[in-house]
């Protein structure tokens, strides 16, 4: 089995705060944003206006018409949407969350930016204070260490690759990026996987590798050329330590009304043949066959259209039971009743996607990690199953 490669010592901590990357992640995007000063007094500053927050009052931000607006007990208050708005805590709390937005906390600061679809709620936080959750909101705490300690480097590798400066956001809080549930998906334990890590990050050459992750790949990893348009040397498929998950293998009935919606151009789907499969089993190219004609899709177009949990997929048809009765007789004298008139009037047939995983299927797998984790194997070892040929190093900016 791969070992990651140690290139450096890694230092207990990073120097300082001030030291540390800060992240802008994206936590909602909406027309209104419920917020509350959750363990100490918040300062809104709309441009040149401050506006104090006494802990625990809740207060509504709102767009209306273009305008945006304050609401409060007091009353609405209008405010001017021309310079920046940001919700900061007047001092840092010293443990749990510094302000709350949608009856989640979060640490740090928290900036609105007004578009003209809306208000957008980004989190400005602290890498290190923001891997707690993530790793408590992707995996369960209650997993081994180093399971979590594999999750926490391969998040902060990844954070770190998604750093966009020249956008208003780096990444968002759900699955698009990775997930991030706020102080609440935090544990001791996902404290402890972060803090016993910290720093550390994982390096192909001189670049961060791009360490993606998902739930469990069904048995084997997929090659990242064989998804995506680059093969990366250090995302290659490799053996999976899944069996334990709950989707290593599962089915899923495809019923004639979700057909419909989902190839609506061809009036549904009566049948759908794979037509080529990646290295590792997954839907490389498949056909649909509707009433009204056909369609060829990748596995990443007809797991979006079906919402399947991989494309490590085949399908069977599943037909109806009236069209396994018997044809009924044809009675004298009278019009036809069975054969073709019966057969006119058979619903659709449903379909069953048989598959295994959940995920794209490239770079760790969750639930293979932990198989790793019970069998002995440190988080080193995990990450160098998975990210082969990457070294473990302190991220230096």
């Amino acid at each position: 089995m791969a070992t990651l490669m140690l290139a450096a010592a890694v230092p207990g901590a990073l120097a300082n705060q001030s030291t540390e990357p800060q992240l802008r992640v994206l936590i909602l995007e909406a027309d209104s944003l419920p917020l509350a000063a959750q363990q100490e007094p918040l300062v809104l500053r709309v441009g040149g206006q401050r506006l104090p927050l006494a802990v625990y009052e809740e207060v509504v931000l709102r767009l209306v018409d273009g305008e945006l607006v304050l609401e409060r007990s007091g009353g609405p208050e209008r405010l001017s949407a021309a310079g920046e708005i940001w919700l900061e805590p007047v001092s840092r709390s010293a443990d749990g969350a510094d302000f709350q937005l949608l009856q989640r906390g979060y640490r740090g600061r928290l900036q609105v930016l007004v578009g003209g679809s809306g208000l957008r709620a980004i989190n400005h936080v602290g890498l290190e204070s923001y891997l707690p959750s993530v790793v408590g909101s992707e995996m369960p705490a209650s997993w081994p260490q180093a399971a979590l300690r594999a999750q926490a480097v391969a998040a902060r590798t990844y954070a770190l690759r998604q750093r966009k400066p020249a956008q208003p956001f780096d990444l968002s809080a759900t699955v698009t990026s990775q997930v991030y549930k706020g102080v609440e998906a935090e544990t001791v334990s996902t404290r402890q996987a972060v803090a016993s890590t910290r720093g550390q990050v994982l390096m192909y050459g001189t670049s961060l590798a791009n360490a993606v992750f998902h739930s469990s790949s069904g048995g084997a990893t997929e090659n990242s050329g064989d998804l995506w348009s680059q093969q990366l040397p250090y995302l290659v498929s490799v053996p999976d330590f899944d069996q334990a998950s709950p989707v290593q293998a599962w089915q899923q009935r495809l019923e004639p009304d979700q057909l419909q919606q989902a190839f609506v151009e061809i009036g549904g789907a009566q049948r759908i043949d794979v037509l080529a499969t990646t290295g590792s089993g997954r839907v490389r190219q498949a056909r649909v066959i509707g009433p009204a004609g056909t369609l060829v899709l990748t596995g990443a177009q007809l797991r979006s259209r079906l919402g399947l949990r991989s494309t490590m997929v085949r399908f069977e048809v599943v037909a109806s039971e009236l069209a396994a009765l018997p044809p009924l007789p044809e009675l004298p004298d009278q019009d036809p009743v069975g054969g073709s008139a019966l057969q006119a009037t058979l619903p659709p047939p449903s379909l069953l996607a048989v598959g295994r995983g959940y995920g794209h299927g490239v770079g760790m797998s969750q639930w293979g990690a932990l198989g790793l984790a019970q069998k002995g194997q440190s988080y080193e070892q995990i990450l160098g199953h998975y990210y082969r040929g990457t070294e473990l190093r302190p991220f230096s900016p």
